[in-house]
C-alpha cells in the first residue's frame, strides 16, 4: 500500500474573497521546484486534476486551487466581477501566499490561457509553462469546434442546431446530442472518470463564470471572451513551453500546431489515444512526457 502523501489546504484572501488550495508534498528533491495545476474552465474546480496529486512522490510539490467562483472556493456573484485580468491577479495572490516565487505551471483548456496571460503579465519566478488542449484564441477554438461538428452524425447535427435555433439548448436531448461530441472530442473514455463527472456536476451547479465569460454553448462563444486571442503576444514570453493535446481533442492538432509554431524553441506532443483530456485518457503517458521536460528544464538542458 502507498503511503499517504502529506497534504495542507487552506484558503487564501483575495479581494474580499477566499480562494481555496492544496499543496501537495512535504518540498521539493534537490533541483526539483513546484508545479501549479491551472484547471480547465472557466468556472470548473480543480476535480479532474486530482489523479496528479500522486505526482508528489517524486520530489515536487503539486498544487491545487479552484479559481473564484468555482469548487471550494467563494462564489461571489457578480457577473461584472469575471475577467482575465481578475484570475491573472488572483494566481498571483496564490503564488505569493504560498511561497511559490519559482515554479512550473501546467495549465489546462482555459488553464493553458490562464497560464500564458500570467506569463505575460509576471513574467519573474516562471520556470516552464506546460500547456495541455490549451485555449488560446477563440475565434480559432470556435471555428475549429464548427470544423468537428460537421463530422458528427447527420441526426446529431441537426438536433443541436434545431435547439438552438429554439433557444432551448437546456432541453434532454440538447444535452444527449451533446454527449456526442463530448465522447469524440473531450473525454473518449466510457464511462468518464468519476474525478471529471464531478467536475462538471459542481459547474452545472454553478455556471455563472462559465457562462459570463464562454455562453451558454460549447461551440458558440457568447461571453467575454468571444474575441480573445492572445497569439499576437507570445513572441514575448521566454520561459520554456510544452504543448501537449488529443489527437482527438476540440483543441485540435490544428490549434496545437499554431501554438508551438508561436512559441519559438517550445516541444509539442500528440496522444494518439486522447481527446481533451489526456491526463486522464493516457495518465502514464501524459506523466513521463511532463516530468521529463519539468527535468530538462530543471537541468538547463530545455
Amino acid at each position: 500500500m502507498s503511503t499517504r502523501l502529506p497534504l495542507r489546504e487552506g484558503f487564501v484572501p483575495f479581494r474580499g474573497h477566499r480562494t481555496w488550495y492544496r499543496v501537495v508534498g512535504a518540498g521539493e528533491a534537490p533541483g526539483k521546484l513546484p508545479l501549479v495545476l491551472l484547471n480547465g474552465g472557466p468556472g470548473v474546480p480543480h476535480d479532474s486534476f486530482e489523479p496528479l496529486a500522486e505526482w508528489a512522490r517524486a520530489g515536487r510539490r503539486i498544487v491545487f486551487y479552484d479559481q473564484l467562483g468555482s469548487g471550494d472556493s467563494d462564489h461571489p456573484h457578480d457577473p461584472g466581477l469575471w475577467t482575465v485580468a481578475l484570475f491573472v491577479a488572483e494566481l498571483r495572490a496564490v503564488r505569493e501566499a504560498l511561497g511559490l516565487a519559482h515554479c512550473h505551471l501546467l495549465g489546462q483548456s482555459w488553464g493553458g490561457l490562464l497560464a500564458l496571460e500570467h506569463a505575460l503579465a509576471h513574467p519573474q519566478g516562471i520556470a516552464s509553462l506546460t500547456l495541455a488542449d490549451p485555449l488560446v484564441s477563440a475565434p480559432q477554438w470556435e471555428a475549429e469546434a464548427d470544423r468537428l461538428r460537421m463530422g458528427l452524425p447527420a441526426a446529431v447535427q441537426a438536433t443541436l442546431t434545431r435547439h438552438e435555433s429554439a433557444g432551448t439548448t437546456d432541453s434532454p436531448e440538447y444535452a444527449e446530442a451533446m454527449m456526442v461530441f463530448y465522447g469524440r472530442h473531450l473525454c473518449r473514455l466510457d464511462p468518464w472518470p468519476e474525478c471529471l463527472q464531478r467536475a462538471f456536476a459542481r459547474l452545472t451547479a454553478d455556471p455563472e463564470v462559465y457562462a459570463t465569460m464562454w455562453g451558454p454553448r460549447e461551440f458558440h462563444v457568447t461571453g467575454t471572451l468571444k474575441e480573445w486571442d492572445v497569439r499576437g503576444r507570445l513572441p514575448g514570453i521566454s520561459a520554456p513551453a510544452l504543448v501537449l493535446g488529443g489527437r482527438h481533442d476540440e483543441c485540435t492538432p490544428v490549434i496545437q500546431e499554431d501554438l508551438h509554431r508561436l512559441l519559438p524553441g517550445s516541444e509539442w506532443t500528440v496522444f494518439e489515444q486522447s481527446a481533451h483530456v489526456p491526463h486522464l485518457e493516457e495518465p502514464e503517458r501524459f506523466r513521463e512526457v511532463v516530468e521529463a521536460f519539468l527535468e530538462r528544464v530543471e537541468r538547463g538542458a530545455a
